[in-house]
């Protein structure tokens, strides 16, 4: 590539929280710039964004279907390359297929789209496009996450048996969304968020994290979830039962009532011959803890890059004692997309480094997941079987 790939982006306008994070990952790596944007459906708020990212007037849009249209009349070099969707859950799905429909690839925020039928149409509109599509589950793009999905893959730990992940909050611990949160209103009502609160928020983030990280997928699950706070619409914790494909067993709590807990997620994978413990609030480090050996501390950014993977090395930015956290890890996943991207422009092959990130298929198995989990819920059978 010489020269920057164009990116137009779908809500996140001004005081919105996640647009302002796509931004800056997208921007890391000096590899892509906003060049469009229909930043909000208020018409004022999207002009007054548009300024305030120095966006030119005539490529500041008041719609979506707007900015496509017009992006897609534009010269190939002077268009955007693909669109970044960062609206609430209920406005995924439209502006993706008609992104996809116009030729531009996508960048999503997750869940991938309000519904599982919508997902899986969102799955045959890039397969018929051919176009690249990423979603940003953003934990899997932590190096010593990458790292440790290396060593499970690698058998460094041998046939894995117990998978444990948490995902505790404490910032809905009060009916916030009744008390002027905004985040907290989309996020807990039924005609925007969808059937789920917490498990859709953050259980899907903790359950693509053991996929991701052992490679196994979740077969059967006995899930209960609860609303602990009176005269919420949505569940607001939530314990789940897994089952996984190669036999193994697991147990995933995610909790939005966990007062005093900031973002909390955590994993640990135990195999036949050790076990895998990596937390977020400690990014950098991951404990090897071994059945028959001490326990190893692998970090970040270290010297010793004969004992990280090629993934690992490939997502750290800095030298060992510089902490790696949320917004780089958000990066790594602009970067992967973006570099597949340009080698796909520019006719060559993108390494399997650079092809490590969430698609499609991760935002079916997400939305499949809130599913499974919400009938299992109201369901008296103890194993529901997972359905995708």
């Amino acid at each position: 590539m010489n020269r920057k790939l164009r990116m137009g982006m779908v809500g996140g306008g001004k005081d919105a929280f996640i647009g302002a994070v796509h931004r800056i990952a997208a921007n890391m790596d000096g590899l892509i710039e906003l060049a469009a944007g229909a930043l909000s459906i208020n018409p004022e708020i999207a002009k007054e964004s548009g300024k305030m990212l120095f966006l030119p007037e005539d490529r500041t849009y008041l719609t979506y279907e707007e900015m496509i249209k017009k992006e897609s009349e534009l010269p190939a070099d002077k268009r955007i390359d693909f669109v970044t969707i960062v609206t609430p859950n209920f406005a995924h799905f439209a502006p993706a297929m008609m992104a996809l429909d116009h030729g531009f690839h996508v960048v999503i925020e997750k869940p991938i789209t309000f519904t599982l039928e919508e997902a899986k149409q969102l799955k045959q509109k890039v397969e018929e496009t051919g176009l690249i599509l990423a979603l940003t589950h953003t934990y899997s793009g932590y190096p010593m996450v990458k790292q440790a999905r290396a060593m499970v893959q690698g058998g460094e730990l041998g046939k894995i048996r117990k998978v444990w992940v948490e995902y505790p909050q404490g910032w809905l611990s009060k009916l916030s969304e009744r008390e002027g949160n905004a985040q907290a209103a989309w996020r807990t009502d039924p005609k925007k968020s969808g059937k789920s609160g917490c498990m859709g928020d953050i259980g899907t983030h903790a359950a693509h994290l053991a996929e991701y990280i052992t490679g196994n997928k979740i077969t059967h699950l006995c899930a209960d979830l609860n609303v602990m706070v009176a005269g919420r619409a949505l569940d607001d914790d939530g314990n789940v039962l897994l089952k996984f494909d190669n036999g193994a067993s697991g147990v995933l709590m995610a909790s939005q009532v966990a007062a005093g807990e900031e973002n909390a997620l955590k994993i640990r994978v135990y195999g036949e011959k050790g076990g895998l413990e990596w937390q977020q609030h400690e990014p950098n480090t991951l404990l090897v803890k071994w059945l028959e050996a001490p326990t190893q501390i692998l970090r970040a950014g270290a010297g010793y890059t004969d004992r990280l993977s090629s993934y690992a090395t490939h997502n750290c930015r800095t030298p060992g004692g510089h902490p790696e956290g949320y917004l780089e890890a958000f990066g790594n996943i602009y970067r992967n997309f973006a570099l597949t991207l340009g080698a796909r422009i520019d006719g060559t092959q993108p390494t399997k480094e650079m092809l490590d990130f969430p698609t499609v298929e991760d935002g079916i198995r997400g939305m499949a997941f809130i599913d499974n989990v919400v009938a299992s819920s109201t369901s008296d059978v103890k194993w529901t079987a997972y359905q995708a």
